[in-house]
Order: structure tokens, then C-alpha cells, then sequence
């Protein structure tokens, strides 16, 4: 299966690497194109996108484009100034990362629930959303250390809640990160939920 290709457009520059890079995090197997206008894309090869991250901006003023392609699209709105969109998703990129990401996996755990754009019909879709993190072999210990740190908590407490020492929740922490090789934990985060240890809305 060919990796998904997936489209943001967006003229703000800083927005397009945030998201890129969160992108990149979740759906490591995908392709990330920015594209700084409509323009830009229509230049490019636009209907073999997966997935449109578009400005609403950009995406009131090409309506035309997306909308038949509603079921891959979705409206980036900054804070407070929501787009009031039927049937369309939104994501809210002025949120902090850890929000950010819950709203990203939720995101793509409720488009997928019918199977990926791109799927033939005999694929299993009711895998993880992401199989393309493989599978590690984690001790029990490790899969609770990992889901207290994906909710925020800092070593002592990890070590208070779980009733072992200090030098242990940091043992468990660096075997977890050598074992992944993830060391962030937005990418931990990220590798909880599409392994079932956490929900998305948990985090």
C-alpha cells in the first residue's frame, strides 16, 4: 500500500511546520506537503491528497474545490474565531501541544471509523488506527509508567502513585524510551493511543 499523502494549506508559515510536524509524529508512514496558497496546490497533482488541513481562509474563498471533497477536508480555525461548518471537521491550532494532539488523534480515529480513504475493501479496519508503529515488548510496569506519563505526571508522583522508588520510575522511563525510540511525550503520547493504552480523550 502506498503511503498517504496529505495536504496543508495554509499562508501562514508557522502554522503549516506545527502541524507538519505534529503530522509527521502521529502518521509517520505518511507524505506531508505545505503548500502556501490555493494556487500552490491547484499547480500540484490536488486530487491525490488523503486528507486537506486547509485554512479557513483559504477554504471559504475555494469552496467550490472542497466541498465535494468534504469528507477529507478539514478547517484549521484559530481560537475563539470558530467557522461554523456542517458536516466538515475543525481543528482549533491556537491550543496547546498536548490539546493540539488529542484533537489530531481524535480526529483521525473518527474519520477511519469506515476505513481509510485509500483502503481496498478487504482491509481490516478495525486494527489501531496507526499499525505502523510496531509492536514492542513492554513489560506490564512499562505500560503503566507510559500512561501515567501521558497524563502529565512528573516522576515522584509516578513513583508515589505506582509505589516504587524514584530510581526506578527513571530505570522504567529511559528502557521505555530505548525500547520505542521515541524520547518526546507528545510522540509517547501519541504511541499510548494508537496502541490502546490510553483514549484520546483521557490525555
Amino acid at each position: 500500500m502506498t503511503a498517504p499523502e496529505i495536504a496543508i494549506i495554509d499562508s501562514n508559515t508557522l502554522s503549516c511546520l506545527g502541524l507538519q510536524n505534529l503530522l509527521e509524529e502521529i502518521i509517520p508512514m505518511a507524505v506531508i506537503r505545505v503548500f502556501s496558497s490555493f494556487e500552490g496546490l491547484m499547480d500540484d497533482t490536488p486530487d491525490m491528497y488523503a486528507h486537506y488541513f486547509v485554512s479557513a481562509q483559504i477554504y471559504f474563498g475555494h469552496t467550490a474545490f472542497f466541498l465535494p471533497r468534504k469528507p477529507k477536508t478539514i478547517v484549521l480555525a484559530n481560537g475563539d474565531n470558530q467557522p461554523q461548518l456542517v458536516g466538515i471537521p475543525t481543528l482549533n491550532i491556537y491550543q496547546d501541544e498536548k490539546s493540539l494532539i488529542r484533537s489530531i488523534l481524535q480526529l483521525h480515529q473518527f474519520g477511519h471509523r469506515e476505513g481509510h480513504p485509500h483502503d481496498h475493501p478487504q482491509t481490516v479496519t478495525n486494527q489501531p488506527a496507526n499499525t505502523q508503529y510496531a509492536e514492542h515488548d513492554l513489560s506490564p510496569r512499562e505500560i503503566e509508567v507510559l500512561v501515567l506519563v501521558t497524563k502529565g505526571l512528573i516522576n515522584k508522583e509516578i513513583a508515589d502513585k505506582l509505589h516504587i522508588s524514584l530510581t526506578t520510575v527513571i530505570s522504567h522511563r529511559k528502557n521505555i524510551t530505548k525500547k520505542l525510540g521515541i524520547k518526546s511525550v507528545a510522540g509517547l503520547t501519541i504511541y499510548a493511543v494508537m496502541h490502546g493504552y490510553v483514549e484520546a480523550d483521557c490525555i
